[in-house]
């Protein structure tokens, strides 16, 4: 694009873009300040002892003061703070690699997570519903990312352009560095930190991981999102006793054939909405129904009724099924299996057969006459009572409460439970995981069920966003639209890999040569979602299959690439780029997604283009936000855009767009002169 005409002109009044991603330390001193002005000096600065005073309860007692209980590794308080180190880094569009750019609102995103997360966070600060992540599991094998807090987005470029010349990424955090567990806890507390601010009030994150870590991992998550906010810790049945294990075993191994994952919610909000069961299915009959409900309110015995159907009597005595007295219901599963009629005749009367419970509190004084059953309503739902012989008042659950379709690895329609920490099964998956998303992945994959059942307990619906920043081969992206094709929702997912080069590159079927996973992610998404919308017929257009690009760099403009720097040479080289306001090389789709980001708008945003007095503007949202990436604005264009009826709400422009100086400055007045009822300016003016 043409550089734009960088006038040396005074200062104004004009408000400037804030060019960092948000400062998390600055709006944590200034709750604290708000609540507890006491504990700062006159100077404005957090005094430590002072706010330590401050929150001393009215019965502290010298000695109270005990060391805290909590997770210590050496270079902890440096990875905290590292969350809170702003950067100026943005997300380079890259249209070319995407599918359906204009219009899907999936994204992916090539970068280092510690920087993406926080470019990400003025416009996804409390947005997202659900975060999965799978980081490695410090195996002494697996990549640990080697931050260098100090050089902030430097180090991620720096790796990327010398991934091969010194072998900075084959590293392994091995037990010999002697910080193999401070390494990997300094690795994960920022990304953690910085996750949970991303998450809604009512949103949840899912954490894989093995044994090397599990334990350190619940530590940092009860300290980064509070012990309060504990969902769970499920184990995850990923493989069975067979094959190479099977030797272990028998020498008296106790071999590993689960996973974790740990759960916890952002705050208690959660909680408010009600969660999504899921059922594993259960061969065996449940012999506590053995009642049978007549319409006219009267009680029979299950066995007396399936002995009254002709054909399962006659599959009742052909395969011996009756004793002395009569056929009994402890020899359902027998029959179930050896009889058609009689699965027929469960499954069309599950609303008949009925097991006795205990009734509600609330229906305390209710007397059914014995042998039959009413209905009775409390707490809004309906119940069916019944008073035993005994004079017991009970309650009937009809067996169709019990069978559902269940959440297995082949679902089905019959008996289920309800699962609880124990996911098993999932063994059947790994054996399959291999073809999902016609993609091998030598690093490992998650099953494509595991992902989608998290999202259905988790109930995320329409509009929802999960995010996945170790995203691997993809699974996350490709569950969140194999979801959206069953249930016709629309979902969408954030997806941010490190283009980690690959041990050996890829050839794909098609001939795509990958090099790095990012590379076999973006494949992989690409593929899932064409096959996805291939199956979905009909459907297929409502369906959101395709994924915009990004790619972490430094910023497009100049003055927002500003580290220190102590070379002469240097300082003359930045000197000289700084008589131009962008970067050279970048076109203007870059500089119009970042201006998009650091104004914390989200990059799934379809964008308008309109004319105005000669102008081209960029309108966002019914144009309550308009900007433009045009070098030179006429003065007329910019009136008339504060002159519409309904003028935006804010306006973003370049610098050194306005015709002269005389007009900079007397736009700025006119639009902070501008007011609305309540005395605000109408439209807020801010240059780039």
């Amino acid at each position: 694009m043409t550089k734009p005409d960088t006038k040396k002109s005074e200062p104004s009044n004009l408000d400037r873009l804030d060019g960092q991603s948000m400062d998390i330390t600055a709006q944590r001193l200034a709750a604290i300040k708000a609540l507890l002005p006491e504990a700062f000096d006159l100077d404005g600065n957090l005094v430590r002892d002072k706010l330590l005073e401050a929150l001393k309860p009215a019965s502290y007692e010298a000695s109270d003061d005990i060391p805290a209980f909590g997770l210590a590794w050496p270079g902890k308080q440096l990875a905290f703070a590292a969350a809170g180190v702003p950067t100026t880094a943005t997300l380079r569009p890259s249209p070319e690699q995407s599918v359906d750019f204009d219009t899907t609102q999936n994204l992916l995103i090539e970068g280092d997570n510690l920087e993406v997360l926080k470019t990400l966070r003025r416009s996804y600060q409390g947005k997202v519903k659900m975060i999965y992540i799978d980081p490695p599991y410090n195996t002494g094998k697996d990549f640990v990312y080697p931050d260098n807090y100090g050089e902030g987005l430097d180090t991620y470029l720096q790796r990327t352009e010398q991934k091969d010349d010194d072998g900075f990424w084959k590293s392994t955090n091995s037990e010999t560095s002697g910080r193999k567990h401070a390494n990997w806890l300094s690795m994960m507390a920022p990304r953690l930190t910085l996750a949970r601010n991303l998450l809604r009030d009512d949103g949840v994150i899912f954490v894989s991981i093995g044994d090397d870590e599990e334990a350190n991992l619940r530590l940092l998550c009860d300290e980064v999102f509070g012990p309060e906010n504990f969902c769970n810790t499920i184990a995850v049945e990923m493989s069975t006793t067979s094959g190479p294990k099977t030797v272990n075993a028998q020498q008296g191994t106790i071999v590993k054939n689960i996973e974790f994952v740990h759960i916890y919610r952002k705050s208690s909000a959660f909680n408010e909405s009600v969660r999504t069961p899921l059922l594993d299915g259960i061969d065996a009959y449940d012999t506590h129904y053995t009642n049978w409900m007549n319409d006219d309110g009267t009680l029979d015995t299950l066995s007396d009724v399936l002995m009254c159907d002709v054909a399962i009597r006659s599959d009742v005595e052909k395969n011996n099924l009756a004793g002395s007295r009569g056929f009994s219901i402890k020899s359902m599963d027998k029959l179930l299996s050896v009889s058609e009629a009689a699965r027929e005749f469960v499954t069309d009367n599950l609303k008949r057969i009925a097991r006795v419970d205990r009734p509600p509190v609330s229906a305390q004084g209710a007397s059914p006459d014995v042998g039959k059953w009413e209905r009775f309503s409390a707490d809004h739902r309906d119940y069916l009572l019944t008073t035993l012989e005994s004079g017991t008042l009970q309650s009937l659950i009809p067996l169709h409460a019990n069978y559902r379709m269940s959440d297995d690895y082949k679902p089905r329609f019959g008996r289920t439970v309800i699962r609880g920490d124990l996911w098993k099964g999932f063994h059947q998956d790994m054996g399959n995981v291999a073809k999902e998303g016609d993609m091998v992945f030598a690093n490992g994959k998650k099953p494509v069920r595991l992902i989608k059942q998290f999202s259905k307990w988790a109930t995320l619906g329409d509009g929802d966003i999960l995010l996945d920043f170790f995203a691997g081969s993809g699974t996350s992206g490709h569950a969140t639209m194999a979801q959206n094709a069953e249930d016709g929702g629309q979902r969408r997912y954030i997806c941010v890999q490190l283009p980690e080069p690959l041990d050996e590159p890829v050839t794909l079927d098609d001939g795509i040569v990958c090099e790095t996973i990012f590379d076999l992610t973006r494949e992989r998404l690409k593929r899932a979602g064409s096959k996805i919308k291939e199956e979905a017929g009909l459907n297929a257009e409502k369906l959101d299959t395709g994924l915009r690009v990004f790619k972490l760099d430094s910023s497009n403009f100049t003055a927002w690439n500003s580290d220190p720097t102590t070379s002469e040479t240097d300082l003359l080289e930045r000197l000289e780029q700084l008589n131009d306001q962008t970067v050279a090389g970048r076109s203007e789709m870059d500089i119009l997604w970042e201006i998009l980001l650091k104004m914390g708008l989200p990059l799934d945003l379809q964008l308008e283009r309109f004319e105005l007095e000669g102008a081209s503007f960029i309108g966002v949202a019914d144009r309550t936000k308009v900007l433009s990436t045009e070098t030179a604005i006429p003065t007329a264009a910019l009136e008339a855009l504060l002159d519409q009826d309904i003028p935006p709400s804010e306006l973003v422009v370049l610098d050194g767009a306005f015709e002269n100086d005389n007009a900079r400055a007397n736009i700025a007045t006119l639009y902070k002169e501008r007011k609305d009822d309540d005395g605000k300016p109408v439209c807020n003016l801010k240059v780039v």
